[in-house]
């Protein structure tokens, strides 16, 4: 029998937990309310508690894809902490720590998108690369990826939603939402920023919306910084905002007009459908990936 594993997605609003040994092997899931951090953490435990014999078997590791900022550097005092964040209550608590104390059992931890981007190398949208780039667009904007199939960490851990883009104050006067950078990446086109800038949620927002046409914009720019400091292979946007799929063309529209023909290469050139692409797993991706840290058994070499 093949071994089982858990896995969590904790995000802003929600907690995804799964019991399973692969994603065709699901076993156990439950959706829990983030909360405060000992109330989410107690209630994730309790899931686990009950699965953690599943038919005679015990659940050798769990992953966990968190939202962070988190502090990754297995050499700091802080290692497995969240570092600042918008959620206060979360800020400073030993989110690795505390998992494993009360689930009793080894966790494997990464940032939300980079577990979304392992889901999608295992079984999505990544499936035969060895260099790509996940980016959501939603409450936030965040990205993960890889490098020589390598899950991207670093210094701390990539903040793709707070690079700077080009903002003309004249046709777009939204000083942005960030709290840190004010018009940053993330400022100017999460969902946040757009029902803050049109008073409206995204999702509400007919297609014919000069709206669209922004936010396409902005989200070129931000990938035509990416494509050039990282050259993926390929770019996969997930993310409430992404949920409108018209989006897309008009998003690969206005990055090859950002690139001019400078990236020469035929997959953003002529085939750019298949290289600015949604994720093949869905809303999945996230929970998958944790998936894939407790069966990997490492957030640092695939």
């Amino acid at each position: 029998m093949a071994p089982i594993y858990g896995a969590i997605e904790t995000g802003g609003t929600k907690c995804i937990c799964m019991v399973a040994s692969s994603p065709a092997h699901i076993f156990a899931e439950v959706t829990i309310p983030t909360e405060t951090p000992a109330k989410t953490t107690t209630e994730i435990a309790e899931f686990f508690h009950r699965c953690e014999n599943w038919e005679g078997q015990k659940i050798e590791r769990v992953g966990l894809a968190s939202f962070g900022p988190l502090d990754l550097n297995p050499k700091s005092k802080t290692y497995g902490h969240i570092l600042i964040t918008p959620k206060i209550d979360w800020q400073g608590w030993d989110l690795l720590g505390e998992m494993e104390r009360n689930l009793n059992l080894p966790v494997v931890l990464d940032t939300d998108v980079n577990g979304a981007a392992l889901g999608e190398y295992l079984w999505g949208a990544a499936q035969g690369l060895k260099n790509f780039i996940y980016l959501t667009i939603g409450t936030g904007i965040g990205g993960g990826g890889m490098i020589e199939s390598h899950l991207l960490h670093g210094l701390v851990h990539p903040e793709m939603g707070h690079i700077l883009i080009p903002h003309d104050r004249l046709k777009d006067p939204f000083p942005g939402v960030c709290p840190f950078h004010g018009d940053c990446f993330e400022g100017l086109a999460s969902g946040p920023a757009m029902e803050s800038r049109w008073r409206t949620p995204a999702f509400l927002l007919p297609e014919e919306h000069s709206a669209w046409d922004l936010e396409a914009q902005y989200i070129a720019w931000g990938l035509h910084n990416l494509i050039c400091s990282l050259s993926p292979e390929r770019v996969i946007l997930g993310g409430g905002v992404m949920q409108q799929t018209f989006l897309f063309d008009k998003i690969r529209k206005r990055v090859n007009e950002s690139l001019a023909g400078y990236v020469n290469s035929y997959m953003i050139l002529d085939n750019i459908e298949e290289y600015i692409v949604p994720p093949a797993l869905g809303n999945r991706a996230g929970v998958l990936g944790a998936l894939g840290l407790a069966i990997t058994g490492t957030a640092n070499v695939i």
